[in-house]
């Protein structure tokens, strides 16, 4: 990649939802735009690790699978045609007078009139299986990107929360068996969620851990120790550890954003506490937050109209109905 200059209206770091829904927004206030993000496609956390999940709570759709709702995203933020710099990471921040300017990874710098900030929860890495060191790769997984990898095979998901019950409710009618394991007995995923695994042949198995993974270069069979018991060996060609993942709020941290418990501090107008630089969808922090895609677009909404402002003092916060002539 070549080191570049660029100088654009509104910059978005982050290309997941919030923020190609944010590009949109910018387009429909008449603003230039650009958008970094560190991942070389657009989507975001969902074209990595979740384009065949469905998603449940995007107004309008009943349940959408993450690439159409990304394909969707993309499309309608192609109308505000922004400049998009991919694979790359934003690394510095400076203000000078009535911009920011961005320094990227590569060398490049972009000057804006307004920063908005929609990066999700930073960088990931995957909680460890504390049984899976050196099999990853080799039967071990942490996220499931596509299903039919896992046809016929037995599988164990490791996790209480949301991906492993979204992995074990649609890996079930793929694989030949699956296996949900949690250390507690009490869930983190959506009651729903819950109920129709509980309903399907998952088989569930709580107060337990997966101790170790068993195999000639790859996984065979798991040993799965429920508290008070023996542990058991279980057939297992997968293991598919939904354990969370470590948030990293990399070079931002270093910006002087007010940050608390790795997320940025806004007020209702998705302001931080740095001029000219906004946020919105999951990274940010309120009173009452709620982390949810559908709570990220009405955020990018609010974000780029207040971001409108700051760049051009004469313009308004609200731009009027969207429907109005």
């Amino acid at each position: 990649m070549t080191a570049t200059e660029h100088d654009t209206d509104l910059l978005i770091i982050g290309a997941g939802p919030t923020g190609l829904y944010a590009a949109y927004y910018a387009g429909f206030r008449g603003l230039r735009v650009a958008v970094v993000d560190s991942l070389p496609e657009l989507g975001g956390q969902i074209t990595a690790m979740y384009p065949e999940k469905q998603i449940l709570d995007v107004a309008g759709f009943p349940t959408i699978k993450g690439r159409d709702l990304v394909e969707g995203l993309v499309t309608q933020a192609a109308t505000a045609r922004p400049t998009y710099f991919l694979d790359r990471s934003a690394s510095t921040l400076d203000h000078t007078g009535d911009t920011v300017v961005v320094g990227l990874d590569d060398g490049s710098r972009i000057t804006a009139g307004a920063l908005l900030v929609t990066a999700g929860i930073g960088k990931f890495s995957p909680r460890p299986l504390p049984a899976g060191e050196g099999w990853l790769g080799r039967g071990l997984e942490f996220f499931v990107p596509s299903f039919a990898p896992y046809a016929d095979k037995d599988v164990v998901v490791v996790g209480g929360g949301d991906s492993a019950f979204d992995w074990a409710q649609h890996l079930e009618p793929v694989a030949r068996s699956v296996t949900l394991v949690h250390r507690r007995a009490a869930f983190r995923a959506h009651e729903r969620t819950v109920a129709q695994v509980r309903a399907s042949t998952v088989e569930l198995v709580t107060n337990a851990q997966v101790t170790r993974l068993i195999g000639d270069g790859h996984v065979s069979e798991a040993e799965i120790s429920v508290e008070g018991q023996q542990p058991v060996l279980r057939p297992c060609q997968a293991v598919v550890a939904a354990l969370g993942f470590l948030a990293d709020l990399g070079a931002l941290q270093q910006w002087g954003l007010e940050v608390h418990k790795r997320h940025v501090v806004v007020d209702p107008a998705m302001r931080t506490n740095l001029p000219r630089v906004f946020a919105a969808g999951d990274i940010t922090e309120y009173p009452g937050k709620v982390r949810l895609i559908a709570v990220g677009f009405g955020e990018a909404a609010t974000a780029v109209n207040n971001a409108a402002v700051a760049i051009d003092p004469s313009a308004h916060v609200f731009p009027g109905h969207s429907s109005e002539a």
